[in-house]
């Protein structure tokens, strides 16, 4: 344990006293001051009284529903973590616990280092958000880890990787694709006390459904056709590092499950094999869906989204950070200019114009492509819009339709057109220019194969 200036306390809410007992053996070494409460009114009175840095609360009381004692906790101005205690199978309570705004559950009955472990990465957490309410007011940065940017919404993601990095915390990143999401990964290893373990990273939508289970978990000889050996798995690759899931979503239901055991418990299987192994991992993972989407509509497992949104990290699309696609801009004109070995040194005005116009659906990595293609297609000193790629300047070559009279709104109704088009001709314009090579458009589009087969399908085009 790191030494702190001040002794973390924790309060148990448990009105049977033998288990409070048990717990509190259980916590008897452990470096936090345990206060314990009967009753929701006691518990109240030790929260007025002292605080606690985390609260252990079994939700069954016998003077209030343990629910309402936990929002009411958690509505205070500097809430604790909660860690909430429920019965075997109340899985639906966790969930709605988790939704009220618990920070873990614990389920009956459970071993001594469960309840340490738990307690541990949530007292990490109240810690973590101590720290980035006094980082608010750290110096402002344009570039950290691999990132480019000033923009307000890119200090934040900035200051959230520095805290986050340094527990064990699970950290889920969402954002459009190109955004960033695997660089964003790999500052919190970077940056995190397993910097000298290994980083792995999968990317659950470019690997075939029947074969994901074994990219992560290993699988044995013979487990399937085509297995001729043994084969360890990222969870074992990962151990004592980092493991990345980018497209998180895209898993199907069982491996879900099997995650989650491993994400519970530290244990997992190899496919084939029924034998238990351990693994000593941090988990990032990523999406570019709406993940409370997909829980409500059924594709990804309630209980093992609010195990992964531990930490969430939201990154913005290009189009919302301003002069960051300028400072990207010319970042990547110098860099490619050094490689293909030509004479750039500025972008021209109305190449600024144009890259400020453009909506960049592909985000950070559609503006490396089209920075990169006008380099290899171009020379000169400076840039110009008529050396960028077509569809960044075509948005802005279509001639404004006059106004209606007194119509401003209608005109912008007409002149901005919908995204799902954009990206359609985006995709298709890539197809083409890869001469119909899907994966190498795909590779150029920062988007895995199966999301344009997927599209295509989607418009009957495939």
């Amino acid at each position: 344990m790191h030494s702190h200036a001040r002794r973390e306390s924790v309060l148990l809410v448990e009105d049977t006293l033998a288990l409070a007992e048990l717990y509190r053996s259980y916590l008897r070494d452990a470096p936090w001051s345990v206060a314990h409460a009967q009753t929701a009114a006691e518990a109240r009175a030790v929260l007025a009284a002292s605080g606690a840095d985390a609260v252990l609360l079994d939700l069954r009381l016998p003077d209030a529903d343990g629910l309402e004692l936990l929002r009411e906790i958690r509505a205070a101005a500097k809430p604790p973590e909660v860690i909430v205690i429920t019965a075997n199978g109340s899985v639906a309570t966790a969930v709605a616990a988790m939704q009220a705004g618990a920070a873990d559950f614990l389920v009956k009955p459970f071993a001594q280092e469960r309840l340490l472990v738990t307690l541990r990465n949530a007292l990490e957490r109240a810690r973590l958000a101590r720290e980035v309410e006094t980082l608010k007011t750290a110096a402002e940065r344009s570039s950290f880890c691999g990132f480019i940017g000033a923009a307000p919404a890119m200090q934040a993601v900035y200051r959230i990787i520095e805290n986050a990095a340094a527990s064990k915390a699970t950290v889920f990143i969402t954002g459009e694709s190109g955004t960033g999401k695997e660089l964003a990964a790999e500052a919190v290893h970077r940056l995190s006390p397993r910097r000298e373990g290994p980083f792995v990273a999968i990317n659950c939508a470019a690997i075939p459904r029947e074969l994901i289970e074994s990219e992560v978990f290993g699988h044995v000889r013979g487990a399937f056709t085509g297995a001729v050996a043994d084969r360890a798995g990222a969870a074992a690759q990962a151990h004592g590092g980092t493991l990345f899931l980018d497209e998180i979503c895209e898993l199907d239901l069982a491996l879900q499950g099997k995650l989650l055991r491993f994400l519970q418990t530290g244990a997992y299987q190899r496919v084939g094999s029924t034998k238990l192994e351990q693994g000593d991992v941090r988990f990032v993972c990523a999406t570019n869906r709406d993940p409370l989407a997909e829980v409500k509509a059924g594709r990804f497992r309630e209980d093992l989204y609010y195990r992964l949104h531990v930490i969430p990290i939201e990154l913005p699309p290009l189009r919302e950070r301003g002069e960051d696609i300028l400072l990207l801009a010319e970042h990547f004109l110098a860099r490619f200019a050094e490689e293909e070995g030509k004479r750039f040194r500025a972008l021209g005005a109305d190449a600024r114009a144009a890259l400020m116009a453009h909506p960049w659906p592909g985000n950070v990595r559609e503006l490396e492509n089209a920075i990169r293609t006008a380099v290899v297609l171009n020379d000169g000193e400076t840039l110009t819009a008529a050396m960028l790629p077509q569809r960044v300047t075509m948005a802005r070559a279509a001639p404004a339709p006059p106004l209606a009279p007194g119509g401003t709104q209608r005109a912008a109704a007409v002149r901005i057109r919908p995204l799902a088009e954009l990206e359609r001709e985006a995709i298709e314009a890539a197809i083409s220019a890869c001469g119909g090579n899907i994966a190498q458009a795909a590779a150029a589009l920062g988007v895995s194969p199966s999301t344009i087969y997927r599209k295509r399908a989607a418009w009957g085009a495939g």
